[in-house]
């Protein structure tokens, strides 16, 4: 009988040990390692989904689920509400993205068990005890184009909005965002959350670097202490969502493929 060298018998453990791990080890590899596919995204103050289409439109073609939540803007509860109603239609993990005030809907609704990651644009990432109104004064914008109508709400003087809101957009498309704008509850600027999503989920943020409804340094505080992987974009304004999509759609898919499952 002939007896196996010492160095093939080596290969041989070898080769079986890696047997086993493909075996066993693999096992719990493709729930981290497979990308997120369902993508929700939450538009702010002001506006309604529609700005997400660049976004959506680069998403979709590179394979994602793509629902946009279109929030009434008439109560931080309401908001949040009609974010989960989406979130709870979808089957399997989500990767939830919200621009400016949409940031604290998904600072709320983020705790969600179906949602894996978060991605902030240019939007607020509030902790216990803030507001965004709080947090505004302490970091003030540079925006005076603010308006409350008698019951109650906001919204943006038109003739300033192209210059505060979409500095970088094309003038026409600015203005027509101005007259076709949505009018939003001053309450939710004054809501609180109790238990801030980021605090337990990953984090993505993208900071806007001419921002004038947010001010850029709130913007990277809230990036810096939920230990955000983060990336700034030279001249971009708030509408940073629209004028930059192919940024924003790479923070996003970054996101989906890194957050595991």
């Amino acid at each position: 009988m002939r007896i196996p060298s010492f160095s093939s018998a080596v290969r041989s453990v070898a080769v079986g040990a890696a047997a086993a791990v493909c075996l066993f080890g693999a096992a719990a590899t493709p729930a981290f390692a497979a990308p997120i596919k369902n993508i929700v995204l939450v538009h702010g103050a002001f506006v309604g989904g529609g700005g997400w289409r660049p976004v959506y439109d680069i998403l979709t073609k590179d394979g994602y689920n793509v629902t946009l939540v279109q929030e009434p803007l008439t109560s931080f509860k309401e908001d949040v509400t009609a974010t989960k109603r989406v979130i709870d239609g979808i089957d399997g993990p989500v990767v939830l993205v919200g621009h400016s005030y949409g940031g604290a809907i998904i600072t709320e609704a983020g705790n969600d068990e179906h949602v894996k990651s978060l991605v902030y644009i240019a939007a607020h990432a509030l902790d216990v005890g803030e507001t965004e109104a709080s947090n505004g004064k302490k970091y003030p914008n540079a925006t005076k184009a603010v308006v409350k109508t008698p019951d109650g709400f906001l919204y943006l003087n038109p003739a300033n909005y192209p210059s505060d809101f979409a500095a970088d957009l094309p003038r026409a498309q600015a203005e027509f965002e101005a007259h076709s704008q949505m009018p939003t509850a001053a309450a939710v600027f004054t809501a609180e959350i109790p238990d801030p999503a980021w605090k337990n989920k990953p984090v993505w943020y993208m900071v806007a670097k001419a921002d004038k409804i947010i001010n850029p340094d709130l913007e990277r505080m809230y990036a810096a202490r939920a230990h955000a992987h983060t990336v700034e974009i030279d001249g971009a304004s708030h509408s940073v969502y629209e004028s930059h999509p192919k940024e924003v759609a790479a923070l996003i898919e970054q996101a989906a493929q890194q957050s595991g499952q």
